[in-house]
């Protein structure tokens, strides 16, 4: 019985009580009181408010104190923190004894709804109304997918479950079976299918704080697109099904596996035109919000809608934006990403890498154009380039704040000089670099943890980019459609919309310098995939999907043999000078072996270096990778308690390639 109940522990992780919370809108709010079992989700409101209730933790948002969704594609090659990350030590993550993201307590949660309200909505014993009801059962088939898709990224194969399970130990550990992630990707996108059916195409509240039908047909987008380059990248390896070294094969429940649409080929075939499909449906019916060039600096300046999209109080007017978490100072539902906006970004910078690859106005990449300044000055750094770096990369002296309050005192008026000697993690920049994505330049909003700015959840443009990514990767050249989205993009980037002059221009030698998406399974790919990921990078660049993206394109192979120096500015230049005392003194202090080092040395690069201001780094030597990594080990415990006496190897679960079957050991490829 005791083994029994850790399954279950596994599998649940919460009991009802804990589930019954709702409110009106993306934001958390106080469980209702007297709802009891035997008279809950019978009714309208009440499906809303436990669909809601999961909001929170199931779907990205802005949290306390940090940078929010903006800090997200930290420890990749887009944006540094203050300490580096283990991933990129081999040896250095390592199998856990417990824990790990082998969980089923959101799915648990989700099943549970699925079990208490789909029979009574087949015999007609819900009160409310019937489209909203409906909506509501269609968001939880979308919160389902979209915690689903968090597994598939993360461990790949992985149970299918519907339905919740008795306290017996026989159907709990024949539960636990690994689906072929590839068969997992086809429930998701079963889920979010039955969610486009359901959803209304405009959310109940109005005020796109709740699933729409959009928001299903992207992210059905999204996780058809992940699949089917995972499956053509990995192709052959352990990493998909029946690839050489699949530990799947080793279980007789996997042992016979053909695909669905009789081969990998097909089946990566069947993925890319879903997400062609699906994602053409959203950018179909969207418009692209305004950028009209202009970043405030007086009050007198116009808005600039694109700027401002990110960081608004209330961003329901915004075509593009089609999900959005709201915020409210009222009932104390707050974060801290404008205060963060304005100084430091939380510790956490762009690197070197990001914002080289940002093209020139015209089109060209910086080492192809005559027209680049240079990086002596980050002033320099923005003439003439993508206007969306221009808009968003943040140099000295600029204003961040136009509107003075006395609610917040915890932001930045003035960009001030990088301060990259701070070691603290909050105000400290890590590269030089920060970005001013997030920003409300009213400093009402800069109180300690106090924002109440909206929180963007999916954003129509990701839809363009699926689109022209899916479709060359299907066809192998860009159809008129896919030429239409990417014009669009780059003229409200105030970029030459002219692409194939980019492409002949473009010598991936050089990218590869910065860009780990040049690469998959550790070769260079053709310039003009290369593009449209380039144009991916730079669109959504701090908007949490840069990890998904590297993951799915195998880009980080190249590690294994070339390790990569994650670099900031360029601070052994004129910047220098910016760092000294009221002496004219300077405090910058460098050397492998001193105590006291806050920046890297110039005898290493003349751009700074987060990692390798001192000789017990394990990164000194730059960042590595591990084949494993591309996956999450599963943790030991899991292993043990769906087995006989702890007998690991008879458990229906089998680990991910690579990672061994020993708590605190690190990846044996």
């Amino acid at each position: 019985m005791k083994m029994t109940n850790n399954i279950i522990k596994n599998f649940a992780g919460l009991v009802l009580v804990g589930l019954l919370t709702g409110c009106n809108d993306f934001l958390d709010r106080s469980p209702q009181s007297e709802i009891t079992p035997d008279v809950y989700l019978t009714e309208e409101s009440q499906l809303a408010a436990y669909a809601n209730g999961m909001y929170p933790d199931v779907l990205p948002s802005h949290s306390d104190a940090s940078f929010g969704t903006f800090g997200l594609d930290v420890n990749t090659d887009n944006m540094a923190g203050k300490s580096y990350n283990n991933r990129f030590v081999p040896g250095q993550w390592k199998v856990s004894q417990t824990g790990g993201d082998w969980s089923f307590d959101k799915i648990y949660r989700c099943n549970y709804f699925m079990t208490e309200v789909l029979p009574k909505w087949n015999n007609d014993e819900l009160s409310g109304s019937e489209e909203n009801i409906k909506h509501y059962i269609g968001e939880m088939y979308f919160l389902r997918a979209y915690e689903y898709f968090k597994k598939l990224q993360s461990v790949g194969d992985f149970p299918i479950v519907r339905t919740v399970f008795p306290d017996q130990m026989e159907p709990l550990v024949e539960a636990s079976k690994r689906a072929p992630r590839n068969e997992v990707a086809r429930f998701i996108i079963s889920d979010l299918d039955s969610a486009i059916v359901l959803l209304k195409e405009e959310a109940p509240d109005g005020h796109k704080n709740r699933i729409s039908r959009a928001c299903a047909q992207l992210v059905k987008s999204r996780v058809a697109l992940f699949e089917g380059t995972w499956l053509k990248y990995f192709k052959g390896t352990a990493f998909v099904p029946n690839g050489e070294g699949w530990p799947g094969k080793a279980k007789d429940y996997n042992s016979n596996y053909e695909y669905p649409s009789g081969n990998i080929d097909k089946e990566i075939d069947y993925f890319l035109t879903l997400a062609m499909d699906a994602s053409k449906a959203v950018a179909e019916s969207i418009t692209l919000v305004e950028n009209n060039g202009v970043l405030r600096q007086t009050v007198d300046d116009p808005v600039n809608p694109y700027f401002d999209m990110f960081g608004a109080e209330d961003m329901s007017g915004f075509d593009e934006v089609l999900l959005w978490r709201q915020y409210d100072k009222g009932l104390g539902i707050m974060h801290a990403v404008v205060q963060f906006a304005s100084r430091g970004n939380a510790g956490v910078g762009l690197t070197r890498g990001m914002v080289n690859s940002f093209l020139m106005e015209d089109g060209m990449p910086i080492y192809a154009s005559n027209n680049y300044a240079g990086d002596d000055y980050i002033e320099d750094v923005r003439k003439n380039r993508d206007g969306r770096l221009w808009l968003f990369l943040k140099q000295p002296g600029q204003v961040n704040l136009l509107y003075p309050s006395s609610e917040g005192t915890h932001g930045a008026m003035i960009e001030p000089v990088p301060e990259v000697t701070n070691a603290d993690a909050g105000w400290g920049y890590s590269t030089g670099y920060t970005i001013s994505k997030g920003l409300n330049y009213d400093q009402k909003h800069c109180g300690n943890f106090k924002s109440y700015t909206g929180s963007i959840t999916l954003r129509g443009v990701e839809a363009y980019l699926n689109y022209m990514e899916a479709s060359y990767e299907k066809l192998g050249y860009l159809d008129d459609t896919a030429k239409r989205y990417w014009t669009a993009i780059r003229e409200r980037a105030k970029v030459s919309t002219d692409f194939t002059k980019t492409i002949a221009a473009t010598n991936m030698s050089e990218e590869a310098k910065g860009d780990w998406g040049a690469y998959s399974a550790g070769r260079l790919i053709d310039p003009t995939l290369y593009n449209i990921r380039r144009e991916r990078r730079c669109e959504l660049m701090g908007e949490a999907l840069r990890y998904m993206d590297l993951r799915r394109w195998r880009a980080m192979d190249q590690l294994m043999t070339s390790p990569y120096h994650i670099e900031g500015f360029k601070l052994w230049g004129p910047m220098q000078d910016w760092y000294k005392d009221d002496n004219g003194n300077s405090i910058l202090v460098y050397g492998l072996d001193n105590s006291s080092a806050n920046v890297s040395s110039p005898e290493i690069s003349k751009y700074l270096r987060p990692y390798e201001m001192s000789s017990k780094s394990l990164v000194l030597n730059g960042y590595g990778w591990a084949m494993a990594h591309y996956l999450s080990p599963i943790a030991i415990q899991h292993f043990m308690i769906t087995s006989d006496n702890n007998e690991v190897e008879q458990s229906p679960i089998y680990q991910n390639p690579g990672w061994p079957m020993t708590a605190n050991t690190g990846a044996e490829y």
